[in-house]
């Protein structure tokens, strides 16, 4: 028995890696995607409110920005939990996403501002695993393949 067998299988007796590749992948699009959806729906619930914290920190276009966020967040939010062109969605998300942190997270005097900002660095993370594994097998890019 190879060193890498042994470990899938003490580590995960019961599951095989095929089970794995199968249901995690789709579960962990599910789990990244409902913050970009409630997120943009959220903005639509106060555009007005968004539109002024946009303009606070100082970037132009403030209306544009918002239609752009919103779009951003609701349609490439429900293209990633459908696994559609999944590593283009998920590479768009990641740089949509670090540059919310950036421009909208950086007062680390502010333990709030802190947390989302590490917050929104673990989550491109996470769309940096989506880019360079895809979708999986549970999604629409899979059914193509």
């Amino acid at each position: 028995m190879s060193n890498q067998t042994y470990v899938q299988s003490e580590i995960m007796p019961s599951a095989t890696p095929s089970a794995i590749t199968m249901i995690v992948p789709a579960v962990g699009r599910v789990m990244i995607s409902a913050i970009f959806i409630l997120a943009g729906l959220s903005k639509l619930d106060a555009p007005a409110m968004t539109i002024g914290y946009i303009q606070s920190v100082g970037l132009p276009l403030a209306p544009v920005a918002f239609g752009l966020a919103v779009f951003i967040e609701i349609v490439g939010g429900i293209t990633l939990l459908l696994g559609y062109r999944t590593r283009i969605v998920a590479g768009v998300l990641f740089l949509f996403t670090l540059a919310t942190a950036v421009f909208f997270h950086r007062n680390f005097g502010d333990q709030n501002q802190f947390i989302h900002f590490f917050k929104n660095i673990a989550m491109a993370g996470g769309l940096l695993h989506v880019v360079a594994f895809g979708g999986g097998r549970i999604s629409l890019d899979g059914r193509r393949s």
